[in-house]
């Protein structure tokens, strides 16, 4: 198959890595013509991914256009803040197309492929989430993923595309539920980094994950979700390894956040997006609007962006009115 791949960062060049090792024929685009002539002259991004050789026939492309000319296959791998403009160049395009993205949109609250929708209507959409660091799928360690699409022929499509010895391939037909348990788990993460910053212990990051959880299926559902999908991969599975590991860019930011870390300081030293930073703001919204109660995203977004400091928003948290476990 003809792949492309839209992002140079960890997650594309680690997926385009996997692609062309599957023997599909695999272009990389990026939108830094000096990263991407980089990665052709050394054949690594040692920065992103230490370690890892890429292959010799992975095709470098800095211009879009020509990227995605003859591709039955696109990969989406920018960060949300750029999705949108990155997929309206890709109005034309009748193939199918993958996020690999995990956020909301600010404001209107879509998913990437609620984006995709309107970006470029002629294409086939699916949505690749669950619990996989890029670093962990490009040193060839056994993870598994999920392809959520409404169209079950596309879903096992993509299924066939990446499935490889070391990376398996579930499917799902709730695309809704693979990506906003994608999205919403990155803003947990933060919360989890915030009490190792805070110097929390095991107590409590069991129970934050296991409240976050009902409350990511809760916000989940009124969004048009099915609560069962939060049990699995992409839900359950992706907020356990992104609150836990030291891998998780999101729990990392969070821990700073904790320590006392000055935000804008973060972000200035930021090598790779911490997509829960934006996606607590647009999960906030979206509860609101949906008139669903999210005491752990309510929180996390008043830290990042109310400056709340985060011990009185643990605090706020414990204090809530006692009430039966839902």
């Amino acid at each position: 198959m003809k792949v492309t791949v839209l992002g140079a960062g960890a997650w594309g060049t680690a997926l385009a890595r996997l692609l062309q090792t599957g023997g599909h024929e695999v272009t990389l685009w990026g939108h830094s013509a000096a990263h991407l002539e980089e990665l052709r002259r050394t054949h690594r991004n040692e920065r992103l991914l230490p370690g890892i050789v890429l292959p010799w026939e992975l095709r470098l492309e800095p211009d879009l256009a020509a990227a995605v000319a003859g591709a039955e296959y696109v990969v989406v791998a920018v960060p949300s803040k750029s999705f949108r403009d990155t997929t309206r160049q890709l109005a034309d395009f009748s193939g199918v197309i993958i996020s690999v993205t995990k956020g909301l949109e600010h404001q209107t609250g879509l998913t990437m492929c609620g984006i995709l929708a309107e970006t470029a209507p002629r294409a086939g959409r699916a949505a690749l989430s669950g619990p996989s660091f890029a670093l962990e799928v490009a040193r060839e360690i056994p993870t598994a993923i999920v392809a959520g699409s409404t169209d079950a022929a596309i879903a096992s499509a993509v299924q066939k595309l990446f499935h490889r010895p070391a990376f398996r391939v579930y499917t799902s037909p709730d695309l809704p539920g693979v990506e906003l348990g994608g999205a919403l788990k990155n803003v947990i993460a933060i919360a989890a980094g915030i009490c190792d910053g805070l110097g929390f212990g095991d107590n409590t990051k069991a129970a934050l994950v296991t409240r976050a959880l009902a409350e990511m299926r809760r916000l989940g559902v009124a969004a048009g979700a099915q609560a069962a999908t939060f049990s699995g991969l992409s839900g359950l599975g992706d907020l356990m390894v992104t609150c836990f590991s030291k891998l998780s860019r999101n729990r990392g930011f969070g821990e700073r956040i904790g320590r006392g870390a000055a935000l804008p300081e973060i972000l200035a030293d930021l090598t790779a997006v911490a997509e829960g930073y934006p996606t607590a703001r647009s999960a906030a919204e979206l509860a609101r609007k949906l008139n669903v109660e999210t005491p752990i995203v309510d929180e996390v977004h008043a830290t990042l962006y109310l400056g709340k400091p985060p011990a009185l928003a643990l605090r706020d948290l414990m204090a809530r009115e006692s009430k039966p476990e839902n």
